[in-house]
């Protein structure tokens, strides 16, 4: 591949240098380059890739691609542009062959619901015999590969790449996770998605290297559907409207109300022998009854948003039913299955607003008690600590209060931050701070009906404690609490 083939798509300046060379690889990251390669320099907000461009030169690189000015010598080719985050998307589509063209793309965003729906939409589309990968929050799949991930959406280099792996790997579709701070990087640009869904907007994510107000979150958001060619909306988002602006997609909009295209009706929440889910009917584009095994109204939401994607495959009815009733995502409202007596679920609620979201939708269901078990991570802003203790005191039965990641803090430290808040409200609570125990606890003193969440971990499986991962799968730990005691009152 030539300099000119990989820029083709960019708005660029040639400052120095012959195009028409050939390169080895595109490189973001100075440590990588090697004789032959093009170095894309990005302004970090840590770091300035610029300050390596004497070492990537030494290493060999044939060009790099600038935002400012620089002195290299003339032998290397030196092209500027105005923003080479959109450079280095641009160039990735193009190093790795346009694989967006040859798969379909589904990318989904929102403030909530993008990874449970990813993997709703994926579960439905391989019933329907459609190969399907997914990019996101726990983890990226190609077939039968699982890619553990480091960030919501990868960065744009990476993206790719894992296209072109999906195309190689024989699939037809990749449905992914889409973060605002994607789209402000331009992360996903230099491909047009597919589909492009909206799920729900709440203020979260601003602040110091996030977004600097509501206004720009809001904003990032909505630039997905510039580049989407059929665009899904949760219809009842008051949000919904500010999302839409410069839209350049069809646009098709789900949700109870009777102006949407997709409207559920008759909403009915299930709860049975320690089993959570809803049911309803949908209207308008389609017409069948649905039942998730997942509770809450935003499994309402998030089987629509599946429903509509699905539709646009033209699936089955009675495909797509099957598989939102056999669907679940790790760590995302899961339910263990231990016992009939009561319902034991994990979730990754890890702040004041997803919890306070998950408790109330899990009171509608009336339980004889709500357990909520949780902790908070070291080495983070204490007022989530704070926050998360006074909504569980004010929403749960009784609060048991553990620890999560402690990083480089004491767990009774941040215990002793979380009861602050708990003491808010009125709320029982008691605190163990070793997680198992803490568990082993809920379990032996749960009642019939209750529903005990344990908050916080999710997917995680791990346990970071002064700088080092230990392994803590919640499930196994369920499991070795049953194994260790005989008469654990199941």
């Amino acid at each position: 591949m030539t300099i000119k083939q990989l820029v083709e798509k960019l708005d660029y300046t040639l400052v120095q240098g012959d195009v028409d060379k050939e390169i080895t690889t595109l490189v973001y990251d100075s440590r990588k380059v090697e004789e032959g390669s093009v170095f894309v320099c990005i302004s970090g907000t840590v770091r300035d890739a610029h300050e390596f461009i004497p070492d990537v030169v030494q290493k060999g690189a044939a060009c790099v691609v600038v935002e400012k000015d620089v002195e290299v010598d003339e032998n290397v080719t030196v092209i500027k542009v105005e923003n080479s985050r959109k450079a280095l998307a641009y160039m990735s589509a193009a190093y790795f062959g346009y694989p967006s063209k040859e798969i379909k793309t589904i990318g989904i965003t929102g403030t909530k619901g993008k990874t449970t729906t990813t993997y709703m939409v994926k579960s439905i589309l391989e019933s329907a015999g459609i190969k399907t990968g997914l990019i996101g929050t726990i983890e990226t799949i190609i077939g039968d590969k699982k890619i553990p991930s480091a960030n919501t959406t990868p960065e744009s280099f990476v993206v790719q790449k894992y296209f072109r792996e999906m195309v190689d790997a024989g699939l037809d579709a990749v449905v992914m996770e889409v973060s605002s701070q994607a789209l402000k990087l331009s992360r996903v640009e230099g491909f047009v998605f597919d589909i492009g869904v909206f799920t729900n907007l709440e203020p979260d994510h601003i602040g110091t290297n996030e977004h600097k107000d509501f206004d720009e979150y809001t904003y990032c958001k909505s630039l997905l559907f510039r580049q989407c060619k059929k665009g899904i909306f949760n219809g009842d988002s008051e949000h919904v409207e500010e999302i839409l602006k410069g839209h350049t997609c069809d646009v098709l909009k789900f949700g109870y109300n009777d102006t949407n295209d997709l409207v559920a009706k008759n909403v009915e929440l299930k709860k049975a022998h320690g089993e959570l889910g809803v049911k309803y009917h949908v209207s308008g584009e389609c017409d069948f009854d649905v039942e998730v095994n997942v509770p809450g109204s935003f499994s309402v939401y998030n089987s629509l948003t599946a429903i509509a994607i699905c539709n646009y495959f033209e699936i089955k009815p009675e495909i797509i039913q099957k598989a939102l009733k056999d669907v679940t995502v790790k760590g995302r409202i899961e339910i263990v299955p231990v016992t009939k007596r009561y319902t034991l679920m994990i979730d990754y609620a890890h702040n004041a607003m997803s919890l306070e979201s998950l408790l109330k939708a899990l009171k509608k269901y009336e339980p004889q008690r709500l357990v909520c078990l949780f902790g908070c991570g070291g080495n983070r802003a204490k007022a989530r600590r704070f926050e998360m203790g006074e909504v569980s005191s004010k929403l749960a039965d009784l609060t048991v209060i553990t620890s999560d990641n402690p990083r480089d803090e004491e767990p009774m430290d941040i215990i002793s931050d979380i009861l602050t808040g708990v003491k808010k409200a009125d709320g029982e609570y008691v605190t163990i701070p070793d997680r198992k125990e803490a568990i082993k606890y809920c379990m032996e003193n749960a009642q019939d009906g209750d529903i005990v969440v344990l908050a916080g971990k999710g997917h995680e499986d791990y346990q970071e404690i002064k700088g080092v991962k230990h392994h803590m799968d919640e499930r196994e730990l369920i499991a070795e609490i049953i194994k260790e005691t005989p008469n654990l009152n199941l």
